[in-house]
C-alpha cells in the first residue's frame, strides 16, 4: 500500500483538489488496492470546514464529487503513516518540515516536481483561477501516479 497525503495551507481548494484528481486517476488504472489517499491543511484556519465552492465546482465539472471532505490539519504522526507528503508550494513545504519535526527519510515533495516542473500550484484562493490550479494538480498527479507506477513505490 502506497499512502500519500497532499498539503495545502487551508486544507479547502488545492489539497482536497489533489486529493480526489489522484483517486481518480488511481481508480482508472484500477490501482485504488494499492493506494490511500488523503489531504491535509498545514494551518488551523480552515479546520472542519469543507471544500471551497469553487473549488468544489471545479472538480465536479470533471466528474469529480469531494461530498463529505472537511479541512484537519497535519500533524506530526502523519509523517510515519505516509509514505509521500506532497506539498502544494514552498511555504507549504517549509510549515510541513515543521510540523513534521524536518524531513529525515525524505518523504517531503512539491507536486509540480512530479510534473517535471520548478515552482508551485498557484493558490486559487487567491488569484480565483481554478482552472489553472486543476490543470497544475492534474499534471503532478499524472507524473505522480507514472512515478510509482513505473518503480513500484514512493521516492
Amino acid at each position: 500500500m502506497i499512502n500519500i497525503l497532499f498539503v495545502c495551507h487551508g486544507n479547502i481548494c488545492r489539497s482536497p483538489m489533489a486529493e480526489f484528481v489522484m483517486k481518480d486517476l488511481v481508480r482508472q488504472a484500477g490501482l485504488e488496492d494499492r493506494f490511500q489517499i488523503a489531504s491535509a491543511a498545514t494551518s488551523t484556519e480552515e479546520l472542519r470546514n469543507p471544500v471551497y465552492p469553487p473549488a468544489r465546482r471545479k472538480l465536479a465539472e470533471h466528474g469529480l464529487s469531494c461530498a463529505g471532505k472537511t479541512s484537519r490539519q497535519l500533524t506530526r504522526a502523519d509523517y510515519a503513516q505516509y509514505d509521500l507528503l506532497i506539498g502544494m508550494d514552498r511555504a507549504n513545504l517549509r510549515n510541513m518540515a515543521r510540523i513534521c519535526g524536518g524531513d529525515p527519510e525524505g518523504k517531503l515533495h512539491g507536486l509540480l516536481e512530479y510534473a517535471g516542473r520548478s515552482g508551485e500550484v498557484a493558490d486559487p484562493w487567491y488569484t480565483g483561477d481554478f482552472e489553472t490550479a486543476y490543470q497544475d494538480i492534474l499534471a503532478g498527479c499524472r507524473g505522480l501516479l507514472a512515478a510509482l507506477t513505473a518503480q513500484g513505490g514512493p521516492r
